[in-house]
């Protein structure tokens, strides 16, 4: 016996057709971009910034020599024989120039040992008659002292000055007499002079054998440029403003044999 079912129901459901959609043509190829390696990316930035750091280290270095040279400290050669034995000619020295320097109550006056001169201090400064010359001279006597000389010695307010420091070239003491040249007279004898306000009264170690304060009068403290500190180099050449190709070879030739090493950082006292 069959089931009792409709036929329609044993019929087998077709799905709807869904109308085709029509064949599109062939698709242009996408454009790829391929991004650059990265390390290749870094090298190129590496490379663009490199001459810029350079540049920029350059720039600091000039700008902090300007600095120091101008406000810190400064090599000067020295010329003459004025101040041996302690100073000999060819001596290059470094010179503190912010010790004497003017300044107020501040950061910067906590930072840097400002201080006044003091007697005894080995002095670099502008000479007064000539300022485009520059002068190294022992400080003597301070602001408002009476200083003299008797006979190659000095006096301080009437009191004799020890001076181990000095070195006499002539035995010979030449008198107060008025018919001697001022080379012998004033370099031997010398009447009480009173030191101004604002300047120093400053003599060369070698006593017999320098143009100082006893011939030009005292050195206003204005013309000061600092206090020599070392020797960083000392080499038995004659200072000179412009060096022959001959003198600068020959510097470079005899630069290990003829540079004075026993006085390399030698300070200055």
């Amino acid at each position: 016996m069959e089931p009792d079912v409709p036929t329609r129901a044993l019929t087998e459901k077709t799905a709807p057709e869904i109308p085709a959609a029509p064949e599109a043509g062939p698709s242009p190829p996408a454009e790829v971009v391929e991004p650059a390696p990265a390390a290749e990316a870094g090298a190129s930035t590496r490379a663009r910034s490199r001459p810029r750091e350079y540049a920029e280290a350059i720039l600091v270095a000039i700008i902090f020599a300007l600095f120091a040279r101008t406000f810190l400290f400064q090599a000067f050669q020295v010329p003459t024989a004025s101040m041996e034995k302690n100073i000999l000619v060819g001596d290059h020295l470094i010179v503190n120039k912010f010790i004497f320097a003017p300044h107020h109550d501040g950061f910067l006056s906590r930072l840097l040992p400002y201080r006044p001169v003091r007697r005894g201090d080995v002095l670099v400064f502008k000479f007064p008659e000539d300022p485009r010359r520059d002068f190294v001279k022992r400080t003597i006597a301070l602001p408002g002292e009476t200083v003299e000389i008797r006979d190659k010695a000095i006096f301080i307010e009437g009191r004799r000055l020890e001076e181990p420091e000095v070195y006499h070239s002539d035995d010979r003491i030449w008198p107060d007499d008025p018919h001697l040249p001022d080379s012998y007279r004033r370099r031997d004898q010398s009447h009480p002079f009173t030191v101004p306000a604002g300047s120093f009264f400053a003599l060369g170690d070698n006593r017999d054998d320098s143009y100082d304060s006893r011939f030009w009068g005292a050195v206003p403290a204005a013309n000061l440029k600092g206090r020599a500190m070392f020797v960083y180099w000392s080499f038995p050449l004659e200072p000179s403003s412009q060096r022959s190709i001959r003198e600068v070879v020959s510097i470079a030739l005899n630069f290990f044999r003829r540079t004075r090493w026993e006085r390399t950082l030698l300070p200055v006292r």
